[in-house]
């Protein structure tokens, strides 16, 4: 059997050439399970168009061109083929993404020390509650966004919305809110890691949350308030509860580590009582 690349190497290394190799043999493995996920979601295209087109054919504007079926519209011969295809692929992600993230994390871990992939082990663990979560509270805002927007007509116009232009809306929306929904948790990535302290969270915390709402009211697409807000207030919660964590892991530290309340320039009698005994070992053994 041939030996796995930890076992050849513990600490990790190993040729440029294997390097690429193995990055070649991985990536392969994603890509196929990639593929099979695309398919798969190319035959679920249309329970998954159905669903993602809900929040739209909630609202009563949707109805106004046709007023017995919800209706978008393509302005191009293959804007259609070209929209099933897209579909497939963000399936394809989303089911071939722990293939793809365990290819990724094969490649990486034998080259970390054992606390970061403790500390992978955890980012991992809380990284997909998170982004779902994300991307749930933004589907449930999609419809509040438009309703906001398409409000705005006058009952004399018709809103002849493409496919194109409501998709996009709707994954933007939604990676918004799951990439924003992660950012606390780098926090306490850090923080665990010993790069951002707590006491330089609490100093920075005002110019923090106030970049958060410029954040969420850039990012978003609508840039409505209702979806600014849904977005911003969540986040400022998380880091909340980031801060907290980090709070009570350097406190935690802090009771472990005898001179966390030295100063840079104080000696530590420990250090002193250590010298006094080894001048009296020297001297007793002259």
């Amino acid at each position: 059997m041939k030996p796995s690349r930890r076992d050849a190497s513990p600490d990790g290394r190993m040729p440029l050439l294997e390097h690429l190799r193995e990055l070649r043999n991985r990536l392969v493995k994603a890509i196929l399970a990639f593929v099979v996920g695309a398919v798969i979601g190319w035959l679920l295209f249309d329970p998954v168009w159905d669903f993602l087109k809900q929040p739209y054919c909630s609202l009563p504007q949707s109805h106004v061109v046709d007023k017995d079926e919800c209706s978008l519209f393509v302005n191009g011969i293959f804007s259609s083929f070209f929209l099933k295809l897209k579909i497939a692929c963000i399936i394809g992600a989303v089911l071939s993404a722990p293939v793809w993230l365990y290819q990724l994390w094969s490649f990486v871990a034998p080259g970390l020390y054992g606390r970061e992939r403790r500390w992978t082990y955890v980012f991992l663990g809380a990284a997909v509650p998170l982004f779902f979560v994300g991307t749930v509270l933004a589907y449930v805002t999609v419809d509040k966004g438009l309703a906001i927007f398409l409000g705005f007509l006058a009952d004399d116009v018709l809103p002849l919305i493409t496919v194109d232009s409501y998709l996009g809306y709707v994954l933007t929306l939604l990676l918004v809110f799951g990439l924003t929904f992660e950012l606390p948790l780098f926090v306490v990535v850090l923080n665990l890691a010993g790069v951002l302290s707590s006491e330089r969270i609490r100093k920075s915390q005002r110019m923090i949350l106030f970049g958060i709402f410029v954040f969420a009211a850039v990012a978003t697409p609508s840039a409505d308030p209702f979806t600014m807000l849904a977005l911003a207030l969540p986040t400022v919660l998380l880091f909340e509860v980031a801060a907290l964590l980090a709070f009570l892991n350097d406190r935690r530290r802090a009771k472990h580590d005898r001179y966390a309340e030295l100063s840079d320039d104080e000696a530590s009698p420990l250090d002193l009582e250590a010298i006094d005994a080894e001048l009296e070992k020297g001297g007793r053994t002259g």
